[in-house]
Formats: C-alpha cells, sequence, structure tokens
C-alpha cells in the first residue's frame, strides 16, 4: 500500500457506500458479496428456473463489476497492485476455508455485516463486525510479533 493517502481512502469508501445504499435502493438487496457470490453459484430448480434467471442476472452484473473495474482503471493509468504473497499456497488455501467456514457460520460476511449491516444499525452485524476486527488485529499481532515475527 505505497500510493495509500487519506484522500484516496475516502474516496473509495465513499464509492462502497454509494454502491452499497444504490443497490439496497434500488434492488432491495444487501451488497454482501459473499452472499451475491452464492446466489450466483446456486444451482436452478424446475420450479424457479425463471425467477432464478433474474436473480442470477444481477448477482453476475455485481460481480463482472468488482472485477472490471480496476481492470478499466488500469487501462486509464491506475496502477494495478500486486498482492504480496509471503505464505505458502497450501496456507493461503487454508486461511480461504477457515474464512469460507466463518462467513457461512456469521451468516455474512465483512462486506455484507460491516458495510451495510453496521449502516442498518444491526446489532448482530455490529458483534459480528467487532469480533472481525478483534480476530484481525490478534491475528496480526500474533503473527508480526509472535510466531512470525
Amino acid at each position: 500500500m505505497h500510493d495509500f493517502t487519506p484522500l484516496s481512502g475516502l474516496a473509495g469508501g465513499a464509492l462502497i457506500g454509494l454502491a452499497a445504499a444504490l443497490l439496497m435502493l434500488l434492488t432491495g438487496r444487501i451488497a454482501g458479496v459473499t452472499g451475491i457470490v452464492g446466489g450466483a453459484l446456486q444451482a436452478d430448480t424446475a420450479d424457479r428456473s425463471a425467477d432464478r434467471s433474474a436473480d442470477r442476472s444481477w448477482r453476475i452484473a455485481f460481480i463482472a463489476g468488482l472485477i472490471g473495474a480496476p481492470l478499466i482503471a488500469a487501462l486509464f493509468g491506475a496502477p494495478l497492485p500486486r498482492p504480496a504473497m509471503n505464505a505458502s499456497l497450501v496456507v493461503v488455501a487454508i486461511a480461504g476455508l477457515l474464512v469460507g467456514f466463518g462467513t457461512r457460520m456469521g451468516n455474512g460476511c465483512t462486506s455484507g455485516h460491516g458495510v451495510c449491516g453496521f449502516a442498518r444499525l444491526s446489532g448482530r452485524s455490529i458483534v459480528a463486525t467487532c469480533i472481525f476486527m478483534l480476530t484481525a488485529i490478534a491475528t496480526v499481532a500474533i503473527v508480526r510479533h509472535g510466531i512470525g515475527g
């Protein structure tokens, strides 16, 4: 994160909030990325195939926007940072699985709880977001100052 400035953080946060608000206002849906992806991957059932097609369309458009926006920005000169992964792929895969299980257990992901649920003053989302943050702080402290550092 070499190019971070408070203005870039403010602009990015405002765009995320605007996108979440527009999705809620225009479709009545919460911008929880895990739920959006999960709904797009669900198999059609015979009795709901027409409804599922319309439901899947907005989900695919949302996911395409998440992937396409940074790529389009890169075409206009915005830097596309390469993530630094100091861990092996096995560790990253295990971490991803733990996040996935936690997401299912918590009935939502950080974007759904942290951005949308917190904004709606949902008690469950506020507690979930506090737990996410405390776990992240503890993990960094252990990795940087304990076993990793």
